[in-house]
């Protein structure tokens, strides 16, 4: 129980600033990729073939390979190439390589998701604006983009609960994120007990983060249902 009172405030301290870590990550993450996604959605539904080809095989390959080796080609792969750091050394470097591949992978989803959303919506709408004399601009921004934001919402929902989790993965490029707080800890504690318990305290971090975002967005869902 000494060595627990003497270790609490350290490790406490150490996972919040791992927990302001993974904060900004999300937060720079989802500023990124819901714009980047909504501009990809426009590339792989463009009636130009070779922007929507080329979009679609970017999303597939996104898609279809792990986020955690994304990472690593990110961060290694143009420093081997150009023989030259391109990150930059230190916690900025890995954050910015770790930002980018975040970005990247969530606008592919994000993308998707829209798309469905657009799809969604009957296509008598379009041909209604065109009746009334409004531009296929006027049309997506001020008839579909508001009917597909509130069907969206759930999925979006979903896929920003699991970018929470899936910060953790940042870990991998050695970014000093919540759980590389917790498992520092755990490796330098002695006993089972003390070993395991910065686990516990990382795992409340994650379930109080969800939560709140679970009634933020459900929220934002109750007051998007004015298309009923």
């Amino acid at each position: 129980m000494e060595l627990f009172a003497k270790q609490f405030p350290v490790v406490v301290k150490a996972l919040n600033t791992g927990f302001l870590q993974t904060l900004k990550l999300f937060i720079v993450t989802l500023i990124g990729a819901i714009p980047l996604g909504l501009i990809i959605t426009f590339g792989s539904t463009s009636k130009f073939p070779p922007l929507k080809y080329i979009t679609k095989i970017f999303v597939w390959i996104i898609r279809g390979t792990p986020l955690m080796i994304q990472l690593l080609i990110i961060f290694y792969f143009p420093g081997l190439v150009l023989n030259n750091p391109v990150w930059g050394g230190g916690e900025s470097g890995r954050f910015m390589a770790a930002a980018v591949a975040f970005i990247i992978n969530y606008a592919c989803y994000f993308s998707e998701i829209y798309r469905g959303g657009i799809e969604s919506i009957p296509v008598g709408q379009d041909e209604a604006g065109l009746v009334l004399g409004m531009k296929k601009s006027q049309i997506f921004f001020k008839v579909k983009l508001k009917q597909m934001i509130k069907r969206i919402v759930p999925p979006m929902s979903n896929e920003i609960i699991t970018l929470v989790k899936d910060t953790s993965l940042a870990r991998i490029i050695a970014l000093q994120e919540i759980i590389w707080a917790g498992q520092a800890f755990m490796k330098g504690s002695q006993g089972i007990y003390g070993a395991i318990w910065p686990l516990f305290f990382t795992a409340v971090y994650y379930l109080v983060f969800v939560g709140l975002l679970t009634i933020l967005l459900g929220r934002l869902e109750k007051k998007l249902q004015y298309f009923k």
